[in-house]
């Protein structure tokens, strides 16, 4: 969404919030849902400090309320452990990445549903700025596997080609990156590559 547009969502996305409280109190399921998305709205625009209590009361409301591995509450562990590695608070994303990694394994299936690989490749970008650059790269080999069964054309295979060609390239294997990265190429096109 364009900055314009999410500077006119943030003053309606609060007045709902607000609605809601008022009306249905802090623990409704409809409350809590307007919780996590004006957290991640705040997030999107920048306002990581202000994102940040709101999207710790969605996600300990919604484990209250509707249990550790429902889906909802797997997406709250999710997008806090997002908010706090861009705050740079990599250790306590950790734990949380992890939780929602495991949670959308158990919940969704293996390796081949979409919100699974975006927990894998959360988690393997994550263990790339801690420096564990071995769990790092099998994660996004993990990833790219996954989405290269989704196909060539899906819009993430791309960012995942991306992201393990940065882990190799950190690792000091410029070779198997580039060789990655040609291959890619060939396949998706140049149009469809950045890195």
């Amino acid at each position: 969404m364009c900055e314009g547009k999410l500077d006119e969502a943030e003053p309606l996305l609060r007045e709902a919030l607000d609605g809601y409280r008022y009306q249905l109190g802090n623990s409704h399921p409809s409350t809590l849902a307007s919780i996590h998305n004006f957290a991640t709205l705040l997030h999107d625009r920048g306002k990581l400090a202000e994102a940040d209590p709101l999207m710790r009361e969605a996600l300990e409301g919604r484990r209250n309320h509707l249990g550790d591995s429902h889906p909802h509450t797997l997406a709250s562990i999710s997008n806090l452990a997002r908010l706090l590695h861009d705050q740079g608070k990599l250790a306590e994303a950790d734990p949380l990445m992890r939780e929602a990694l495991d949670g959308c394994r158990h919940q969704l299936g293996g390796n081949s549903h979409p919100h699974t690989l975006a927990s894998i490749s959360n988690l393997a970008m994550l263990l790339l700025d801690q420096g564990k650059l071995d769990e790092a790269e099998q994660l996004m080999r993990e990833a790219l596997a996954g989405r290269h069964h989704l196909g060539n054309s899906h819009p993430h295979t791309p960012a995942s080609i991306s992201n393990l060609a940065m882990v190799l390239l950190d690792q000091g294997k410029p070779d198997e990156a580039e060789s990655l990265i040609d291959e890619r190429k060939r396949q998706l096109g140049n149009s469809h590559f950045e890195l």
